[in-house]
């Protein structure tokens, strides 16, 4: 069921409700009529909302280390550690400036390209995020349904100073000891976060660097797939080329067989005829020195004397 939530609040808004219909009879149909009716409860995200939530599932890393950063914020701010605050301020505009743009990248990755309004309405909820632990909780989900706005975003820090100042001088106890030791606590997390930050952010880097090798490499191979297969294409055209070739060739030698056998029969009926005319002229030319024959033999016997 979770899992089935999750899903849905990353799917863009003009996929949800349809998306949102499919989740709940496929519940449906395994039986589980609770599951379905919270399924068709969910509203459907505006387009900065499914955003923060596609950044919080697509890039879990940052997101942990995004609410770290809130945390620490926000411990600076209450014990009024000017210097942290400060840098920690830095921070947070220039992480809030890149989560935002890794919303907008992976938003178009997926379609659907962020408007000058969304994108600030995206970084707004980013900085309601850092400010605000309820915020930060409601994001944490995965599951915003609406962009959210910052109840009292940070003061500016030069009125941590301000404030510290007055507390100073109407304080007659030992409550700076109180407020140095804070800063401490704050001071160290801050540098194992910086610490961490670091970190994580060299290995962001290796990771886009191997993201982008593995990028070039699918490319070459998709280049070499392409290659190969119009090579593939020009060998299927060769065959098929000589394949017709050979064919009309097959036809050509089959007409010429049919002609030699018309010749053939030809000539074998005009062997027959000759034959034919042959025996015919010889048995003329027998009749005739027959006839021949028996005219000298009657010439002879008319020559002989009488007695």
């Amino acid at each position: 069921m979770e899992t089935a939530l999750d899903e849905l609040y990353v799917t863009p808004p003009p996929a949800f409700v349809s998306r949102r219909e499919g989740l709940a009879v496929e519940a449906v149909a395994a039986g589980r009529t609770a599951d379905a009716r919270r399924i068709r409860a969910a509203r459907r995200p505006s387009l900065a909302a499914w955003a923060t939530n596609l950044l919080l599932r697509s890039r879990p890393e940052e997101s942990r280390t995004f609410l770290d950063l809130g945390r620490a914020l926000r411990d600076a701010y209450r014990s009024l550690d000017v210097e942290g605050v400060k840098e920690l301020t830095e921070q947070r505009r220039s992480v809030v400036s890149a989560m935002s743009r890794q919303a907008a990248g992976l938003a178009a990755e997926a379609g659907h390209r962020l408007s000058d309004p969304v994108l600030r309405d995206v970084e707004a909820t980013l900085r309601a995020v850092l400010a605000d632990q309820e915020s930060a909780d409601r994001w944490a989900t995965g599951r915003l349904e609406s962009a959210l706005t910052p109840p009292s975003d940070f003061p500016d820090p030069t009125t941590v100073t301000t404030d510290r100042r007055r507390g100073t001088a109407g304080a007659k106890t030992k409550a700076p000891a109180a407020h140095q030791h804070a800063r401490d606590e704050v001071a160290e997390r801050r540098r194992r976060k910086q610490e961490q930050l670091a970190r994580e952010e060299r290995n962001r880097l290796a990771q886009e660097k191997q993201e982008q090798l593995a990028q070039e490499k699918r490319e070459q191979l998709a280049r070499e797939k392409r290659e190969r297969l119009a090579q593939e294409r020009r060998e299927r055209q060769e065959k098929r080329e000589h394949l017709r070739r050979a064919r009309e060739e097959a036809r050509a030698a089959d007409q010429r067989v049919r002609e030699a056998r018309a010749d053939l029969k030809r000539a074998e009926r005009q062997q027959r005829a000759a034959e034919k005319h042959r025996e015919e002229a010889a048995d003329t030319l027998a009749r005739a020195e027959r006839t021949a024959r028996e005219a000298a033999s009657e010439v002879e016997r008319l020559s002989e004397p009488t007695n």
